[in-house]
């Protein structure tokens, strides 16, 4: 059913809605909105007090205990794994390095950051809309609107502009944008983290497989130099010089020997399998490892830990920054307590009929300020900022005992490396005396005054020392990349301060702040 309107009201056939609704230009006087906010101010919660905030550790007087040192001194380079000059290790982290699913994880956390940072940033603009639609409705005969239109059917078309600017006059979107900025530099220190703890694991589980290599190729000597105890033993008691007693504990000693060789190449296979899993490989994978000569690399320990460990220790970086993220979200939850102050505006066309929507006289208009206000809304604030705090201490104290973790870190495998090099240093002793009891027993040999057993006894006992002194380095290197890793691997964090709410909008879109990336 088609319906005219009357010729004699053309304005309301143009548009209904702008001659029910006539916009004019506003009136207000320059200081109405600013007496409007002292009042609206007044109204609102008040902010409670910060009464438990915990201390942050001092890092200018984070250090060992005097008599922690080492003969050299200094930090672990970036890649501190190419000082044991070992082309396979070298190969091993750069490949983990380059497609670790741990280090996929990382990435994509820092990638979700980003993507929230983006996101508080684009509150800080105007936010503008297109919103369009029809609407067909009959309208009652009864109601607020008389004939023609009561009773009648109207399909109403918009087209609209709508945009909204808020002032941010408390900092609010500052603050978030700080508070995003904040954990993605804390997801850029857990990537860095990841990275040095990678190849941590890489190291010591290759220097196990080293180690392992080395015993068995010992071990394996210890049981030829065994096999020829026992035919020693035989060839004695067939001329009448020993007895069987002494050819069966020779025995069992073999036995025992074979045993140790079979469970040493377990535990190799089983690191081989550990290697290959860190470092993302197939199962064809490390078949080129080739056994390497055990490397020995200076190891050092700074003279003064302070704040070049923060700067060096990216799981410290990590908590720092989170700590920097929760201020900001403090000021966030605060910020609530304040009216939020905007201006709201649109501008379209508007019109009963199709036909006549692009006319002039189908314009609308809207302009004018909005402000939100909390009245009676003091416990959910006050409950939420009361939550925002709480997480702060949180942080702060975790932060707290990152550092108190990081310098034991440091103290133990510092103490644990100098105990080790007097071990080794003792266990080389023991080596040199054993060869010397060997080159004795063999010259006497040659002289005839001893027998081929004296021989063989003195190079099984030079087996298993240097079976003591294999485990020893092992151990060493162990410890060696432990240090490294207690000191940061080389990880170098910017030395500016951190971003504050004022600065931080500056680094919307890079949000680039001078620390390790993926």
């Amino acid at each position: 059913m088609k319906t005219e309107l009357k010729k004699t009201d053309p304005t309301l056939k143009e548009n209904f809605a702008v001659h029910l609704f006539k916009l004019k230009p506003s009136a207000l006087k320059p200081g109405t909105l600013g007496v409007a906010l002292a009042i609206a101010i007044a109204g609102c919660a008040t902010v409670p007090p910060d009464r438990n905030i915990y201390p942050q550790q001092d890092m200018a007087k984070v250090q060992l205990a005097a008599g922690i040192k080492l003969a050299s001194e200094g930090w672990p380079d970036k890649q501190w794994w190419t000082q044991y000059a070992d082309p396979q290790l070298n190969s091993l982290i750069a490949q983990a390095l380059a497609g670790s699913p741990s280090l996929e994880i990382a990435a994509a956390r820092i990638d979700a950051a980003h993507a929230t940072l983006e996101f508080n940033g684009a509150d800080k603009a105007a936010n503008v809309n297109l919103n369009t639609q029809g609407n067909r409705q009959r309208y009652s005969s009864n109601g607020l609107f008389p004939a023609p239109i009561g009773g009648n059917y109207f399909t109403e078309t918009v087209v609209q502009v709508q945009a909204r600017y808020d002032f941010d006059w408390w900092g609010k979107h500052r603050a978030q944008i700080a508070s995003a900025l904040g954990e993605v530099n804390a997801r850029r220190a857990d990537y860095a983290q990841a990275e040095q703890t990678l190849a941590a694991s890489i190291a010591q589980s290759y220097f196990n497989l080293q180690g392992g290599w080395a015993r068995l190729e010992n071990l394996r000597q210890t049981v030829a130099t065994q096999k020829n105890i026992v035919t020693d033993k035989s060839r004695r008691i067939a001329g009448g010089l020993g007895t069987i007693d002494q050819q069966r504990m020779a025995e069992g000693e073999l036995s025992t020997l074979n045993k140790q060789v079979a469970q040493l190449e377990a535990q190799v296979a089983t690191e081989r399998e550990v290697l290959r899993a860190l470092v993302g490989a197939d199962g064809s994978a490390l078949a080129d490892l080739k056994p390497q000569a055990i490397p020995s690399a200076p190891h050092a320990l700074p003279a003064q830990l302070g704040m070049d460990l923060l700067a060096r220790r990216a799981d410290l970086q990590a908590a720092r920054w989170r700590v920097e993220a929760s201020l900001s979200q403090i000021e966030v939850a605060q910020a609530a307590f304040y009216p939020d102050v905007s201006i709201n505006g649109a501008i379209g066309l508007d019109s009963l009929s199709l036909s006549h929507l692009l006319e002039n006289s189908s314009r609308t208009l809207f302009a004018g300020p909005a402000l939100t206000l909390p009245l009676f809304d003091s416990r959910r604030l006050e409950a939420r900022l009361g939550s925002v705090r709480s997480e702060r201490n949180e942080l702060i104290a975790d932060y707290n005992q990152s550092v108190l973790n990081a310098v034991r870190d440091v103290a133990q495998q510092a103490l644990s490396v100098r105990g080790l090099e007097q071990q080794i240093a003792e266990q080389d002793e023991v080596i040199r005396a054993n060869r010397d009891l060997l080159k004795t027993a063999q010259a006497k040999f040659k002289q005839g005054l001893a027998d081929r057993g004296s021989v063989l006894n003195a190079e099984l006992a030079l087996s298993r020392q240097q079976d003591i002194s294999l485990q020893l380095r092992n151990q060493q290197l162990q410890t060696e990349v432990a240090l490294t890793k207690a000191l940061g691997g080389g990880y170098r964090a910017d030395s500016g301060p951190a971003p504050t709410p004022t600065t931080a909008n500056t680094a919307i879109g890079a949000a680039t702040v001078a620390q390790t990336t993926k």
